[in-house]
């Protein structure tokens, strides 16, 4: 298989993370990354609307040369083609709680920083936004204070006692705000205590750049 990635673009990152994490854990993956250099626009190129018609990554190719071009689904399909160890929960209701908890992360933090960034200093060249902006951060704040409430009982990883999917979506979406001088409320000290632990792991150092 082959994982087309773009270093820094959270999407790609978290699914590294994933990997590194089921990789630490004894779980091999054999997949070569190859990176499509987003600030020279390689995204629009023949060969890559080729892999996936909209131009974004990550894109999953298999072995067979079919193509899996939404990052949630490469995840979903590499935890049901490697189910161990998990890192979506071990039952029903584990499963549950942890992508509720990755959506949170992905959809209430990791997206509006995402259009934060690109609506006010965007590393694709994109015009300024303030109404795009203005609507980013304002729907934010709910989504880090619910992590960090999540994270206030002093638990290890998002999950409880082991890393899960969800901490790979949140250390990718606090890279993305790291690069671009995009500072975090201070006061969310769960979150702050979590950041710091969780880039010491090797799985972190090997892929986070900032």
């Amino acid at each position: 298989m082959k994982l087309y990635f773009f270093p820094v673009a959270p999407n790609p990152t978290r699914v590294r993370l994933y990997l590194e994490e089921k990789r630490s854990a004894g779980c091999e993956i054999p997949i070569e990354e190859i990176s499509v250099d987003l600030s020279q626009g390689e995204q629009r190129r023949p060969e890559h609307l080729a892999r996936n018609p909209f131009g974004s990554l990550p894109v999953l190719e298999l072995d067979d040369g079919f193509h899996i071009f939404e990052s949630e689904t490469i995840l979903e399909y590499l935890e049901e083609c490697h189910p161990d160890p998990p890192l979506f929960g071990r039952d029903a209701r584990e499963r549950a709680s942890t992508r509720q908890l990755e959506r949170v992360a992905e959809v209430r933090v990791l997206g509006p920083l995402a259009r934060l960034i690109h609506a006010t200093k965007s590393p694709l060249g994109l015009p300024p936004n303030e109404e795009l902006a203005a609507a980013a951060r304002e729907v934010l704040p709910a989504g880090l204070k619910f992590l960090d409430d999540t994270l206030s009982d002093g638990r290890a990883f998002l999950a409880g006692d082991r890393v899960s999917v969800a901490d790979c979506t949140l250390a990718a979406a606090l890279q993305f705000a790291r690069f671009r001088d995009l500072e975090i409320d201070p006061g969310l000290a769960g979150i702050a205590h979590w950041d710091r632990a969780f880039r010491e792991r090797p799985s972190a150092k090997s892929v986070l750049v900032i």
